[in-house]
């Protein structure tokens, strides 16, 4: 069984006229406010505008000079000589002596140049006599470098008199193994050809290679 709500606690029931009742009292309270009350008018406040000038210039193009050039340099100063300092020079009397014999002149190069020393550079070289064959007959091949197999070429300086005889020579380059003291006794045991300087014969160094082939 459903319950009844008791009609004094009933709100709904009182709800539209509290309403209306309270429109209606609206309505007047404005109605009395807009004929009662005078109007508000807003203040208007002028703000004074102070204008601003500006003033434009013309900027003047600035223009980039170049320096100066430098000053010349002073001249460097030059001590000149002071003829307090300068010696004085005399000239001494010179007399002829009519009746003394002159001096013998002087030899010509070719009685004053030395033919005694060796010479490197000569007009003339000395020539083995039979050519480089000849040597290369004279070389005994050394057992200890054929079995070595050693070959190659052997550099000797030889000093050759005026008469085409060697009475010195050395290596300067050699290979070993025995070849470079047969070079040397080939080279001994050959006659040459002197070398001439102005038509004489000299002493003479010469460089002769000397070849170990193995057949």
């Amino acid at each position: 069984m459903a319950l009844r709500k008791n009609p004094k606690t009933d709100l709904k029931k009182k709800y539209f006229r509290t309403f209306e009742t309270g429109l209606i009292l609206s309505l007047l309270i404005i109605i009395f406010s807009f004929r009662y009350f005078p109007a508000f008018q807003k203040e208007h406040s002028a703000i004074p505008v102070v204008q601003e000038l500006i003033t434009i210039e013309d900027v003047l193009n600035t223009k980039i000079e170049s320096p100066p050039p430098p000053p010349p340099k002073p001249p460097i100063p030059v001590e000149a000589p002071s003829d307090d300092l300068l010696p004085d020079v005399g000239i001494e009397p010179t007399e002829l002596y009519i009746n003394e014999t002159p001096p013998p002149p002087p030899l010509p190069p070719d009685e004053t140049e030395d033919y005694s020393k060796i010479f490197t550079v000569v007009e003339e070289l000395p020539e083995p006599i039979g050519g480089l064959a000849a040597i290369q007959e004279k070389i005994v091949y050394p057992e200890f470098a054929v079995r070595a197999g050693i070959q190659g070429k052997v550099f000797v300086s030889a000093i050759i008199d005026e008469q085409g005889n060697v009475i010195k020579a050395e290596v300067t380059k050699g290979i070993g193994g025995g070849c470079d003291e047969a070079a040397v006794k080939a080279v001994m045991a050959t006659k040459f050809k002197p070398g001439k300087q102005r038509g004489r014969p000299v002493k003479v160094q010469l460089g002769l290679p000397i070849y170990f082939r193995l057949k």
